[in-house]
């Protein structure tokens, strides 16, 4: 697409999500269950980011998958039989609720068919978003925030055009663990960004804004990702596709309002799951009990 005939603040409708990794580190859990259908309390760990993409105006839904990951199919579609068991009986509260799983939402499904990094699981979208400005939210990452923190980075794009960059400042020690951005404020917690780089030591790194799971992205990240030679494992990095976007359009990061439940590790699952258990009384009351 030609860059001079980019409408750079078109609305924002549609959500990629990146969902086929193979998830290792919660293995042998996930050796056929999708790491991203783990339960986070009641619902699927994906859930909580599809809710998020549908509330900041986001009604088509992709959803980038592997070979083992049939399962997050049948999640988000109907389930006749289940249905009519909770019509029959009367159960109109628990019929609401599996309901809404699949209600108001457009949701596709795409093979990634190698695990080559998050660049290439994006670049697997483009059928789908090769003419729009469109999200992206990495499931690991599930964010609390009022309003969602997917409709905060809409905000910016819809004021200011362009793509834009969740960020979070971390400490200088931690730099090594994230992509890090080298970035100019422009007030009120938006940075221009001129510069990213992936996880440089503490030394190297050009300041502690550190790229989070959730990206406004404009469709010309689809020719910059078909420019980025593979690095180690052969994997395509988004961060560098967006470095070579960042060189012909604006791309702009903003330190988002909320908190951020990292359940990428088992570690992080575990507390983003007490952490969440603990927002409801009974929930609550179970774990005080655990641990008295």
């Amino acid at each position: 697409m030609n860059v001079l005939s980019l409408n750079m603040k078109a609305p924002v409708t549609k959500c990629l999500f990146p969902a086929a990794g193979l998830g290792t580190r919660f293995l042998p859990a996930t050796k056929e269950t999708p790491k991203e259908m783990l339960p986070l309390v009641d619902r699927p760990i994906i859930a909580y980011g599809v809710e998020e993409a549908v509330a900041s105006g986001c009604a088509d839904v992709i959803i980038i998958t592997g070979r083992t990951k049939r399962s997050m199919e049948d999640y988000f579609d109907r389930s006749w039989e289940l249905e009519a068991m909770l019509r029959q009986r009367g159960k109109d509260d628990l019929l609401a609720i599996v309901r809404n799983v699949s209600e108001g939402k457009k949701i596709v499904f795409a093979r990634q068919p190698e695990p080559l990094g998050l660049g290439h699981a994006v670049n697997c979208g483009e059928p789908f978003c090769r003419n729009d400005f469109f999200g992206v939210i990495l499931p690991d990452d599930v964010m609390i925030g009022e309003p969602p923190v997917l409709s905060q980075l809409i905000a910016v794009h819809d004021r200011l055009g362009g793509s834009v960059i969740a960020l979070e400042e971390v400490s200088q020690q931690d730099t090594s663990r994230y992509g890090i951005v080298a970035a100019e404020s422009v007030g009120e917690g938006v940075y221009r960004i001129h510069d990213l780089v992936e996880k440089p030591g503490p030394q190297n790194a050009p300041s502690r804004l550190a790229i989070m799971g959730r990206y406004i992205l404009s469709p010309s990240i689809f020719p910059m990702i078909e420019q980025v030679q593979p690095g180690a494992g052969g994997e395509i990095q988004l961060t560098d596709a967006i470095r070579l976007l960042s060189d012909r359009e604006p791309v702009w990061g903003v330190v988002y309002s909320g908190t951020r439940l990292d359940c990428g590790t088992q570690s992080g699952w575990l507390y983003a799951n007490v952490r969440m258990a603990m927002k409801d009384p009974v929930l609550r009351k179970v774990i005080e009990n655990a641990i008295s």
